[in-house]
C-alpha cells in the first residue's frame, strides 16, 4: 500500500471515528443540566469557601460577586489565606469592609502528604457551618443568582455533588486554543446520564473552580483528607463522593459563572504542566488518548489536505461542528475558532507531552510549592 493510501485509509478510519464522537456530543448536550435562570430563595445555610493563595490580582472580583449573591439569605463566606506574599488578606479585609458574613483564617505549615489546595479546602469546610458547601476559586465570578441557581440544581436534581462548569473566557491564540477543549473533551467524551450516577472511577468527572455539594455527604465521603495528595482533587472527590453512594459531576455552569483561568500562554502552559499529567491515569493512558484525538481530529484533514480524501474533508467538517455545538451552548467564541480543531488538538498533545516530561525531572511547582 503506498504512503498516499494509507493516509486515505487512516483519514476514512479517523472520521469514522469523529462521526461517532460528534453523534455523542450532540446526545450528551440534551443530558447537560442547566441551572435554573431564576432561582427560587434558599431556604437553608450556604457557605461560600474560599482558598487564596497570592491571588492579589484577582481575587476582588470574585468576592465582590459573591457578597453580591441574590436569593441566599443565609450566606456564610470563609476565605482562607494560604500564606500569600502579595497582600491577599489585606485586600480581602478592604473588599469585605467590615461584613459579618466574611471570616478570613490565617494559613498553616502545610502537612506531609497534604497539597496545599486541599488543605485549604478542607480547613475551610472544617469551619463552615453551612448545610450546602461551595467551594471556589479566585478566578471564578458568580452571577448574581449564581449560588442559589447552583444550590437549587443541587437540591432538585437530587445531586450530592455538582460542578456547574463557568462559561470560560479566553484572549490571545495560546487560551484560545486550547480552553475550549476542556468542556469539548468532556461533552464529547463522557457519557454525562450514566456518569452522575455511576461509581465507576473511570466516569467521573469534577471542576474545582465551582464545587457544590451537601455538606453531610461531603463529611460522610472524608472530603478533602480522603483526597489530600491528589493533584485533580476536584475529580477525586467526586470519586470519593460516589464511593460512599452520592450522586453527581459536571453539570452546565454557563450562566451561573464565568472563569478567566490564564491571562495569557507562560501562566497557561504552566497551569496545565502542574496537572495534565494525572488526566489519563499513565503514560500509557495519555498515549493511548492523544492517539485517538489524533486519529479523529488531526488525521482527516491532512488525508483530505495531501491524499485527496473526501471522507478526510467529511471527517474535518464533523469535528467542526461538534466544536460549534459545545460552543454555540457554553457561549464561546464560534467563529474562526472552531476552525482549528486540528490545531487545537496538536498544542493540547504538546502540553500533555509537556507535562509528563517536566514530572519526571521533578520540575513541577506551582504557587512556590514543589509538587510529588
Amino acid at each position: 500500500m503506498s504512503a498516499r493510501s494509507a493516509l486515505r485509509a487512516a483519514g476514512a478510519a479517523g472520521s469514522l471515528v469523529a462521526v461517532a464522537l460528534t453523534v455523542h456530543t450532540a446526545w450528551n448536550l440534551r443530558a447537560y443540566r442547566r441551572p435554573p435562570t431564576d432561582p427560587p430563595p434558599v431556604s437553608e445555610r450556604v457557605s461560600v469557601l474560599l482558598p487564596l493563595r497570592d491571588e492579589a490580582h484577582r481575587v476582588a472580583p470574585c468576592l465582590h460577586a459573591v457578597l453580591a449573591q441574590e436569593r441566599v439569605p443565609d450566606l456564610e463566606v470563609l476565605v482562607l489565606d494560604d500564606d500569600s506574599t502579595d497582600g491577599t488578606a489585606e485586600l480581602v479585609h478592604r473588599v469585605a469592609a467590615g461584613d459579618a458574613r466574611v471570616r478570613v483564617l490565617a494559613g498553616r505549615p502545610l502537612p506531609a502528604g497534604w497539597l496545599g489546595k486541599a488543605h485549604a479546602c478542607d480547613r475551610l469546610a472544617a469551619a463552615a457551618t453551612g448545610s450546602v458547601l461551595v467551594f471556589l476559586d479566585a478566578d471564578v465570578v458568580l452571577a448574581p443568582c449564581g449560588a442559589a441557581a447552583s444550590v437549587t440544581l443541587l437540591r432538585g436534581a437530587g445531586l450530592d455533588v455538582g460542578c456547574p462548569y463557568p462559561r470560560q473566557l479566553a484572549d490571545g491564540l495560546g487560551p484560545r486554543l486550547v480552553q475550549p477543549l476542556l468542556q469539548w473533551s468532556f461533552l464529547t467524551t463522557l457519557p454525562l446520564a450514566l456518569a452522575e450516577r455511576s461509581a465507576r472511577p473511570s466516569l467521573s468527572a469534577g471542576n474545582g473552580q465551582l464545587l457544590v455539594i451537601d455538606a453531610a455527604t461531603y463529611r460522610r465521603s472524608g472530603g478533602h483528607f480522603a483526597v489530600r495528595g491528589e493533584v485533580l482533587e476536584d475529580v477525586a472527590l467526586v470519586r470519593a463522593v460516589k464511593r460512599v453512594a452520592g450522586r453527581g459531576g459536571i453539570v452546565d455552569g454557563t450562566t451561573v459563572a464565568t472563569c478567566r483561568m490564564y491571562d495569557g500562554w507562560p501562566d497557561l502552559r504552566e497551569g496545565y504542566a502542574k496537572s495534565l499529567w494525572a488526566a489519563f491515569g499513565s503514560p500509557a493512558g495519555a498515549a493511548g488518548a492523544l492517539g485517538l484525538l489524533g486519529l479523529a481530529y488531526v488525521v482527516p484533514p491532512l488525508a483530505a489536505v495531501l491524499a485527496g480524501s473526501r471522507m478526510g474533508a467529511l471527517g474535518y467538517g464533523v469535528a467542526v461542528l461538534g466544536r460549534w455545538l459545545v460552543a454555540r451552548r457554553t457561549r464561546q467564541r464560534v467563529w474562526p475558532d472552531v476552525l482549528a480543531q486540528p490545531a487545537s488538538v496538536v498544542v493540547f498533545g504538546w502540553l500533555v507531552v509537556d507535562s509528563w516530561l517536566r514530572r519526571r525531572r521533578g520540575g513541577l511547582v506551582w504557587k512556590g510549592r514543589k509538587l510529588p
